[in-house]
């Protein structure tokens, strides 16, 4: 049976494709000003620091949100380097740990998971990814966890959560991707630790 488009899937890929080259754009632009003389002024670097990271998410955004078919691979190599550009300058800290060579969709539930994740670390922390044969395993770290317990309790029950905001809208997509790839998650939350498993 085939599957059903992910409509909100192509809506992320086509925001991400259409905003990428622009951005990349600006990117150049900074490169060429910055290599002349009238290029080391502190705003010029501030502006080069917020091209780099908005390029950052848009390719993380592209990951987590854009079309990712059964077939679709994704390099260990691309996927550390938006991770590394991601967290530069930020208190949080991924250490990724998989094969060379991943599916692309498993990538895209992984990089939700972050992102839930992320949002329990609003103080920093280390999150470590680990994958075989046994399946995936994500630790995370914190030396302080900002909880919402209703929207872990949603998705370690594989449901999408009733009431949430922009900023966590990735909750109510980690439960559908679950099911799209047959799996199940575990969910182990302690004072400071969070493990996944999937």
């Amino acid at each position: 049976m085939q599957e059903k488009p992910d409509f909100a899937a192509m809506i992320g890929s086509r925001i991400c494709h259409d905003l990428i080259s622009p951005i990349g754009a600006i990117g150049n632009g900074v490169e060429l000003m910055q290599m002349d003389n009238a290029g080391s002024s502190p705003e010029l670097a501030l502006i080069a620091e917020s091209v780099a990271n908005a390029n950052a998410r848009i390719r993380f955004f592209r990951v987590a949100y854009g079309v990712a078919s059964s077939d679709q691979r994704i390099a260990k190599t691309e996927v550390i380097s938006i991770l590394t550009d991601i967290t530069r300058g930020a208190r949080l800290i991924y250490a990724w740990n998989t094969p060379a060579d991943l599916s692309r969709r498993e990538v895209r539930l992984a990089f939700l998971l972050l992102q839930c994740l992320e949002t329990a670390m609003a103080y920093g922390g280390r999150v470590q990814v680990d994958h075989d044969d046994d399946g995936w395993r994500m630790t995370a770290e914190a030396p302080r966890l900002k909880l919402d317990t209703l929207l872990w309790d949603a998705i370690a029950q594989h449901e999408a959560p009733a009431d949430v905001s922009a900023g966590q809208v990735q909750f109510c997509l980690v439960p559908a991707e679950l099911g799209r790839q047959g799996r199940k998650l575990t969910v182990e939350i302690k004072e400071t630790t969070i493990r996944l498993s999937f």
